[in-house]
């Protein structure tokens, strides 16, 4: 029975494989109905070898999440301080993407050559002007909304916050933070996640928006942090991302999706060494999923 097990996983693994993002489902579950304990340890335990990280969790200088969809019938979510919120620099621009996809699906932004360009470039090179240019266009009341949206709820107060974009990405003008702490650009590892889990399933607006969406966060241009390592380790992986950096906080962001893999990766550190630190976290996150997998099967 074992065996046959293992067959069947190997067969619904190589179905996945074919399969393209987003996903057919019809309904999404929240994403912590997908918290699995046993990852949550193998987590713990991989992030306490390292003396450093161990030390930087104690002291909330470290988030992270990760969504293991090898299985689309058992996702598996696990984090550190998920819900701790932290500023996050340029990885909030999902949101802006997000509430301005909203927007032209409802008729409140025209769609246009001009805004599509920002878009790729806000996403993809993390273009600062670009991103200002799409705040302006949508609001920051706009981004909130959508942002705690019912359907989505990307920040919520009561699991510590969430997703944030509350100033433009340029010198002067109206801040609008967000209330708990009062972060212009912030996130939790938790609600980035749900971003990207929500992705996944087509459940950002709706499946066809949230293919544009996709296409626009795949293939990023920079290649540190997460995607120095997936490079080398998941070159046939395709990769949809966002990243940040500022001063000490260094952010990274992942859906990765190819024939050996299929994770999201979520990183918030405040520390100098910060990028590093996002580089050498893929294989430990990796392993911990592997462990859960190989848990369920005996």
């Amino acid at each position: 029975m074992k065996y046959i097990a293992l067959f069947m996983c190997s067969f619904l693994a190589s179905m996945m494989t074919a399969q393209n993002l987003p996903l057919a489902v019809n309904d999404v579950a929240p994403l912590e109905t997908h918290s699995s304990p046993i990852l949550q340890e193998l987590l713990s335990q991989e992030i306490a070898k390292n003396p450093k990280w161990k030390s930087m969790v104690k002291a909330n200088k470290m988030s992270i999440g990760i969504v293991d969809m090898s299985n689309v019938d058992r996702i598996e979510y696990a984090g550190l301080n998920d819900e701790f919120m932290m500023y996050a620099a340029s990885l909030p621009k999902i949101a802006i993407l997000l509430a301005a996809m909203d927007a032209i699906e409802n008729g409140e932004l025209k769609d246009s050559k001009e805004v599509r360009k920002d878009m790729h470039l806000m996403i993809s090179k993390s273009n600062n002007a670009a991103s200002t240019r799409m705040i302006d266009r949508v609001g920051y009341e706009k981004i909130e909304q959508v942002l705690r949206s019912d359907q989505l709820k990307l920040y919520d107060e009561e699991v510590g916050g969430g997703l944030w974009v509350g100033k433009r990405y340029a010198a002067g003008g109206r801040r609008h933070p967000e209330p708990m702490k009062g972060l212009s650009h912030a996130a939790t590892a938790r609600q980035v996640c749900s971003f990207y889990y929500q992705l996944a399933m087509g459940n950002l607006i709706n499946p066809a928006r949230s293919l544009e969406m996709l296409k626009i966060m795949k293939d990023p241009a920079l290649h540190h942090k997460f995607v120095n390592t997936l490079d080398k380790i998941a070159p046939k992986a395709d990769i949809y991302r966002k990243s940040g950096s500022w001063k000490n906080w260094h952010s990274d962001s992942v859906l990765v999706w190819g024939p050996d893999r299929k994770y999201i990766l979520v990183a918030l550190i405040d520390d100098s060494q910060g990028e590093q630190i996002v580089r050498d976290l893929v294989i430990p996150l990796e392993k911990a999923m592997k462990k859960s997998r190989a848990l369920a099967f005996n």
